[in-house]
């Protein structure tokens, strides 16, 4: 069901993020088009919304010859277009240079350098890195020895595995990552189930959930290769901080992180951890501060491991709703008006 206050405000912003979900139709004109189409805005008591082109085409409109409204979208042309690069610079294909890669595609570099950070959050190299690391890791456990794994996901050698900072060497990934141990503890708080997990640098998970051993599954996903311990009393200090923040959200919890992530979806996880108390920002807002792409920063934001710590909570939608929340929208819901609750009604402290 359409709502006709959200579709007139993206046609007025001309969002992009609305092409395909709605068109508008012209009265005046006869015309209907996508909520991007660059045309004059019409009058509010001309315009009409459809969910789908051929909806408004048998209410009698034509499509606009400008933006094209029964076809593609630029934007979803150009998400097309990444969606190639991405399979040119697959780990079994390969490698190709920028210049390479453009020309295969039909961007300029400059084009495609740009387009391809904004919908993936990393350059076309590192892409191609990535992947190549991911077909290692997933060769490593079988291999002979770490060189076959590498010589067989496209690595010249091993001198690159070892170059970049790594929590655990390819050596010690082959041997199933027995050498790193995490502890957790897990805890009800009014958010529902609160399981909390640290390495030795710091704390390294922060998840919600409604049971704990759904807790329990999640943490041994996200660490697959890592020895799980449980230890209530050595985490219990943390533990209380936390909780002391769910209840009270400006006594933040003011403890060491271990962020493990991309470059990338570290620099949204800063930029999420200075947003202050009792404020949000909006998905759109984060992407022009760090030269992104919104769907960049939903996918940073949704592989978060640190809820609560990281507070990507406070990252709403454009027409102002909460979007989605890797924990629960309701959840979300919960910790912004507790927030909001602390900064108007703030407690005078002796």
């Amino acid at each position: 069901m359409l709502n006709p206050d959200t579709c007139w405000q993206a046609l007025c912003d001309r969002d992009s993020g609305f092409d395909g979900r709605f068109v508008f139709a012209v009265r005046s004109t006869g015309i209907y088009c996508r909520p991007s189409c660059p045309a004059r805005r019409p009058l509010r008591h001309n315009v009409s919304f459809h969910a789908t082109p051929a909806e408004a085409q048998a209410a009698g409109f034509r499509p606009c010859l400008r933006c094209s409204p029964q076809a593609a979208s630029p934007a979803q042309q150009l998400d097309e277009l990444i969606a190639a690069a991405c399979r040119l610079l697959g780990p079994t294909q390969p490698p190709l240079t920028l210049a390479q890669l453009a020309g295969r595609i039909g961007l300029s570099e400059s084009h495609l350098a740009r387009a391809f950070k904004a919908r993936t959050g990393l350059t076309p190299k590192a892409w191609a890195s990535a992947q190549r690391r991911a077909q290692l890791d997933a060769r490593l456990a079988s291999a002979d020895t770490v060189l076959d794994a590498a010589l067989a996901a496209g690595y010249s050698g091993t001198r690159a595995l070892y170059e970049q900072p790594d929590a655990l060497t390819p050596a010690k990934r082959r041997k199933g990552a027995a050498g790193e141990t995490l502890r957790y503890t897990l805890a009800t708080c009014p958010l529902g189930q609160l399981l909390l997990a640290a390495s030795e640098r710091g704390v390294c998970a922060l998840l919600f959930g409604d049971s704990a051993a759904a807790l329990e599954d999640e943490l041994r996903q996200r660490f697959a290769a890592a020895e799980l311990l449980r230890d209530d009393a050595g985490l219990g200090a943390w533990l209380a901080v936390v909780l002391a923040h769910v209840e009270e959200p400006r006594r933040a919890a003011h403890l060491p992180l271990d962020l493990r992530g991309s470059v990338f979806q570290q620099q949204v996880w800063h930029a999420l951890q200075r947003i202050p108390l009792g404020q949000t920002r909006r998905y759109a807002d984060l992407a022009s501060e760090l030269g992104s792409h919104p769907r960049a920063i939903a996918r940073a934001c949704a592989s978060n491991p640190l809820g609560l710590l990281v507070p990507c909570h406070r990252v709403i939608a454009s027409n102002g709703g909460l979007s989605g929340y890797r924990w629960g929208v309701q959840r979300k819901a919960a910790l912004l008006q507790r927030e909001a609750m602390q900064t108007q009604h703030p407690v005078m402290e002796d």
